[in-house]
């Protein structure tokens, strides 16, 4: 089995930078859900959804990632499956000047931005998901425009995540700004910028891989019901 730390990023993050997010035991961790719903077990571990079962309560969702496909485990409901790709930052490419200066979003943002999320579907964003930490924004007209945060800390890599933009203000640049903004960011973080996406979203990952990410591993995400 692979012995990156990004082969199981949610455990292992659970395990260094989001340590004080963790919930659970050893071997069997999860964040809060109005953080992420995102759940993780060590490498190979065989009773992850069986101590997950007992430790939370019927109708919890849950996210779990993992590169290889599985079945639903005994006591889940699946409630879909996402094939996506993880990508690592490379190198930087020749970028277009940032323009249009990021604004910090803080607590009093958090409704604008969960209906920004709830509209463009980056992945899961609640109540608390910025307590991930530096997410950014650009505001046209009043409104929230576009963001983007950081979501795993995985040792020496930092995820990048909800990217998106409002359908409204599409095509200017917005995702882009933001990107570059994080990554630079990341970088003087002295960390590595990661991401993970849809494996259909072209648009997304065509923007990425001009920025300098490149394709690591497929990773699948399923998202489960406890019953």
């Amino acid at each position: 089995m692979p012995n990156d730390v990004l082969y199981n990023p949610v455990f292992n993050a659970l395990s260094s930078g989001d340590l004080h997010f963790a919930n659970g035991t050893n071997s069997v961790r999860y964040f809060h859900e109005e953080v992420s719903p995102f759940v993780g077990f060590p490498d190979g571990y065989k009773k992850g959804f069986d101590e997950l079962h007992d430790l939370l309560p019927e109708g919890r969702r849950v996210l779990y990632a993992i590169p290889i496909p599985i079945h639903p485990p005994r006591g889940w409901k699946l409630a879909a499956e996402i094939n996506g790709l993880q990508f690592v930052f490379e190198k930087a490419k020749s970028a277009t000047p940032i323009t249009t200066t990021p604004i910090e979003l803080n607590e009093s943002h958090v409704e604008e931005m969960i209906q920004l999320a709830t509209l463009t579907k980056p992945g899961p964003f609640n109540s608390r998901t910025i307590e991930f930490g530096f997410y950014h924004g650009i505001f046209e007209d009043g409104r929230l425009a576009a963001m983007t945060g950081q979501r795993l800390h995985v040792e020496d890599y930092t995820e990048i995540s909800a990217v998106c933009t409002h359908p409204d203000f599409l095509g200017k640049g917005y995702a882009g700004a933001l990107m570059q903004h994080q990554i630079q960011l990341i970088l003087s973080q002295g960390k590595t910028p990661f991401l993970h996406v849809r494996e259909d979203n072209a648009r997304a990952i065509g923007l990425y891989e001009r920025l300098g990410f490149r394709v690591n591993r497929k990773m699948n995400f399923y998202f489960m019901k406890r019953f």
